[in-house]
């Protein structure tokens, strides 16, 4: 039997995404980030408050995925004001013009900032991925050129900080997760001006716009995620009450499961599209399981992915036939990259375009 958390109990769980949480402030500093020397002693005691800075959202975001700047953070400008400064998770940062050379550090920025119509020169790859997810030339064809010159400046934990600076960047975004941020930040900030987001899948509405305010776009970033969550919530309604969707993915040797804070489960509980109840956590934005706990992915449907595409990584699992899913004939191989890899609001609406001509 398909194991049942009805629509409103899901949304009762996660928080109706429309909901603004309101964020613990970040802890104040006063580094400034130049691209002279002196910001790399400053950005030692602004990225000692990061860890914390990035405890207090998690605690105060209390199982939902935040959809504002963290309170303290941004500029305070609208669209196209420059010289603007921007605090963020570092420290603040004052920006002179609108960038023409940008360098991406961390997934999801790049489809961020594609989406606000600005192509990088430089990013990173990594996790298995390449810099340049198949899915972003497909949705923007006009950038397609543009998208294949970018330089891949190495991994997005430990970037090549030489092929960083060859390439004379006027902005260097990054993340503070999963890398020594502290480090990373001192260096890049000796290059250009670098903004730090907090990463991960649970934060990409709140990164999406403090990455839109370091570009000069903050309203048309906001814009861009109201129309979504309109959206969103109208691509739901043809999806009954009670149809459960799970979220699955094999990369190398796990296999896991996506919860009600990660980034496409964000877009399901956006479209307001139910969750089997293994999958209502908000503890984390995944969990691993076993082959033998593989029935903890089962829903009405599975959609799953797999990093490489190869399926049989999963289908060949000695109980994969026995899922509800399976025998219904609704489980559905997803693309890896949107779905479980870059957190960018493409790739939510490529999520939400999937779901609704999906699931039935």
């Amino acid at each position: 039997m398909t194991l049942l958390c009805s629509r409103r109990t899901a949304l009762s769980v996660l928080g109706a995404a429309a909901v603004v949480p309101v964020l613990a402030a970040c802890s104040s500093n006063s580094a400034t980030s130049t691209s002279s020397a002196s910001a790399a002693s400053e950005a030692s005691s602004a990225a000692g408050a990061a860890t914390d800075a990035a405890t207090d959202a998690t605690v105060a975001a209390d199982g939902t995925v935040p959809t504002t700047i963290p309170d303290g953070m941004g500029s305070g400008e609208g669209d196209d004001v420059f010289p603007r400064t921007v605090t963020h998770f570092l420290g603040d940062t004052t920006i002179e013009a609108a960038p023409a050379r940008l360098v991406i550090i961390s997934t999801g920025q790049l489809d961020a900032a594609v989406t606000l119509g600005v192509v990088p020169v430089g990013a990173t790859s990594g996790d298995g991925a390449g810099t340049v997810p198949d899915y972003l030339p497909k949705l923007f064809p006009d950038d397609a050129e543009a998208l294949a010159a970018i330089t891949d400046v190495g991994s997005r934990t430990e970037p090549s900080v030489e092929e960083i600076a060859n390439l004379n960047p006027d902005l260097i975004l990054m993340n503070i997760s999963g890398k020594d941020a502290e480090s990373l930040y001192s260096s890049l900030s000796q290059i250009a001006p670098t903004v730090a987001t907090q990463g991960t899948g649970q934060y990409w509405k709140q990164d999406f716009l403090l990455l839109a305010d370091a570009l000069g776009k903050p309203d048309t970033a906001q814009t861009w995620l109201d129309t979504f969550h309109s959206d969103a919530a109208a691509a739901g309604e043809g999806i009954a009450d009670d149809v459960t969707v799970s979220l699955l993915r094999k990369n190398g040797d796990r296999t896991r499961i996506f919860g009600a804070i990660s980034f496409a489960g964000s877009v399901l509980a956006d479209m307001g599209v139910a969750r089997p109840d293994t999958q209502t956590f908000t503890d984390d934005t995944s969990v691993d399981i076993s082959e033998e706990e593989l029935d903890q992915a089962d829903g009405d449907w599975i959609l799953y992915g797999v990093q490489g595409g190869d399926a049989t990584e999963l289908t060949d699992m000695s109980l994969w036939e026995t899922l509800t899913a399976v025998a219904a004939d609704q489980a559905v191989q997803v693309e890896d990259d949107p779905f479980y890899l870059n957190a960018g609001p493409t790739a939510a609406r490529f999520v939400m375009d999937t779901v609704s001509e999906t699931v039935k």
